[in-house]
């Protein structure tokens, strides 16, 4: 293995991650589990050297694996480089390809999980591996982390081990993880471009919310003067039409602005129709627009067992992301909507977090980019969804998405994650494999 480096194996590596299926349905009876895929990638760092540790969070087959590459100095704080090993589960009947074949055709590697997240996935494991075998000693210490349950929201992963394993992530000050670092290309005043490389600083608080209500049961011809399924029915369209006032963040503002600067064009929080006018960067407004409110989508509706009985339970649940300080408006807001017979309850609830785009790790991402791309930029934003940060911050830890990925203008990158056919480009694995290996030896 004398002289293989990190872009030399990647692509293969991305490829075997996709080829295990750890889908992952939320529900602990029909999850697969992540341990055949986790004690893989021990072997693959133990194959260089290292010492790793394979956790098992709290229930059967949810494995992570821990590995740490001393630094120079070893009284900075460590840098925790964390990604999950779960995906969404996949119907290989709509695909183009197997969803776990891993397949590599047409520039693109295939597959359930190829953007979320084996691709950073498998740049963290080459790169670990490279570092390892070149005997490099980065600046600080390196923690790799390979995560269970994420797609669930950490539950049975990053959760768990904050909560029961907090010395796995001893001396850990910062951490890096998914959903930033990949390139948004918008068109100059000047004829040329910019490839904005969005750095994650913030994500929205993710909650799950159940509405219940519990009336009177009868006879479906009889008169009723209450109703569950009508009380739920409407506390729902109420939701469902709610429109939440506009608010502007610090992550928010910065990447605006600096959007305003590049194009030229007005992306002020008085624009009018705001999440309209962003559409014009292209379809990563979907994801950008969603973070200038929080949002409430109905998504489940359960009640009645019979068509001519009026049952006695309805329910509901909302899926609620809430930007940063607006928690407790937000459930006032709720209840005002919901009304006084209907309850709610959260099966979910994670807080929104949002860090500064400052300090020398900040200044180590933007200098790995324009090492690689003098046209870039790298710019702060805010995920619409949510990641393993949420665990780590409890922790005190400073959290950020930078996983570089240099795409296709013309890719509609957002309609990737969790989507048929889920691909990610084999130039786009190449250049962040190079980025990431530049930010490690600068971190």
């Amino acid at each position: 293995m004398t002289g293989l480096r990190a872009t030399d194996e990647v692509v293969d590596l991305v490829s075997r991650l996709i080829q295990f299926d750890t889908s992952n349905t939320g529900q602990p009876e029909t999850t697969k589990g992540e341990a055949d895929c986790a004690k893989w990638v021990a072997a693959q760092l133990e194959e260089v050297g290292y010492t790793t540790e394979y956790v098992e969070s709290g229930m059967p087959g949810r494995g992570n694996v821990f590995a740490r590459l001393p630094g120079a100095d070893r009284a900075r704080g460590a840098l925790l480089i964390h990604v999950h090993l779960d995906v969404v589960p996949a119907e290989a009947g709509d695909w183009s390809v197997h969803p776990f074949s891993g397949t590599i055709q047409d520039g693109y590697i295939w597959g359930r999980g190829a953007v979320d997240m084996k691709d950073m996935a498998g740049m963290a494991l080459a790169l670990a591996r490279q570092l390892k075998r070149d005997g490099t000693v980065p600046p600080r210490d390196i923690v790799f982390a390979f995560l269970a349950d994420e797609e669930a929201g950490g539950t049975w992963g990053s959760h768990w081990l904050v909560q029961n394993r907090p010395d796995l992530f001893e001396g850990i000050t910062e951490a890096v993880g998914e959903v930033g670092g990949f390139s948004l290309t918008v068109d100059r005043p000047d004829g040329g471009v910019r490839r904005l490389y969005l750095v994650e600083t913030a994500e929205k608080g993710l909650s799950w919310m159940r509405l219940t209500c519990d009336a009177q049961a009868g006879h479906g011809s009889f008169l009723a003067a209450e109703n569950a399924v009508t009380e739920i029915a409407a506390a729902v369209a109420r939701i469902g039409a709610h429109r939440f006032p506009l608010v502007m963040t610090e992550s928010v503002a910065e990447f605006l602005t600096a959007l305003s600067e590049e194009t030229g064009l007005d992306f002020s929080p008085e624009t009018p129709d705001l999440e309209s006018a962003l559409f014009k960067i292209g379809n990563l407004a979907r994801i950008i627009g969603a973070t200038l409110r929080d949002t409430a989508n109905p998504t489940m509706l359960s009640a009645g067992y019979k068509a001519n009985v009026i049952p006695q339970h309805a329910e509901a649940v909302i899926d609620c992301r809430v930007l940063p300080g607006r928690q407790v408006e937000f459930e006032r807001t709720i209840d005002e909507l919901i009304g006084p017979n209907v309850k709610r309850e959260w099966i979910t609830h994670l807080d929104a977090y949002e860090t500064t785009f400052d300090g020398h790790l900040v200044d180590a991402m933007n200098e790995a980019i324009l090492a690689h791309d003098e046209d870039g930029r790298t710019v702060p934003y805010m995920l619409s969804g949510g990641t393993d940060a949420k665990a780590f911050a409890k922790l005190g830890i400073r959290c950020f998405g930078f996983a570089p990925l240099q795409l296709p203008p013309d890719l509609d990158f957002a309609a990737l994650f969790h989507g048929v056919d889920e691909r990610v480009p084999v130039d786009s694995i190449l250049f962040g494999t190079k980025v990431f290996e530049h930010f490690l030896h600068n971190c």
